[in-house]
């Protein structure tokens, strides 16, 4: 007869299975921030973006305009298709544009919009404003600001 080992194990022990998991939860550790600033960086680029396209489309709203007024509102521009519905709509915390929220007012034959962060340090770090000269303006704290073009 032929004497077969049958004590054959196959697997990984606990350690081995422990030393991975720990691997894997030091790559995590070192990858989260960075794609927590990442997400950040690329809302406040979104948010630049749609303050670009606010400025323009405000003027051309403007010059359609017979009586050549400003538009009154977010909604106003996203009901005659300037905008589309999520920028029309994110006009509190609540509903936000790529972490960013607008807030757009009128007065007189000026405006001005404001993007501020659905949560300061997890959507954005930084405010946004741009009004009808098109400067975009920065601010760290929502009252100094700082031309960024």
């Amino acid at each position: 007869m032929n004497n077969v080992n049958k004590n054959n194990n196959q697997g990984f022990t606990l350690i081995e299975l422990m030393i991975v998991v720990a691997i894997i939860a030091i790559i995590a550790a070192i990858a989260i921030p960075n794609l927590l600033n990442a997400k950040m960086a690329g809302n406040e680029a979104a948010a630049v973006s749609s303050l670009r396209t606010l400025s323009t489309v405000c003027e051309q709203s403007r010059n359609r305009d017979l009586a050549g007024a400003y538009p009154a509102s977010l909604a106003e521009l996203g009901s005659e298709n300037y905008i589309d519905v999520t920028f029309a709509e994110a006009d509190d915390a609540a509903n936000l544009k790529s972490g960013y929220f607008f807030t757009y007012t009128v007065s007189g034959s000026n405006w001005n919009c404001v993007a501020s962060p659905g949560s300061v340090g997890t959507d954005g770090g930084l405010y946004f404003r741009v009004s009808q000269t098109g400067v975009i303006e920065k601010s760290a704290d929502n009252t100094t600001w700082v031309p960024i073009q």
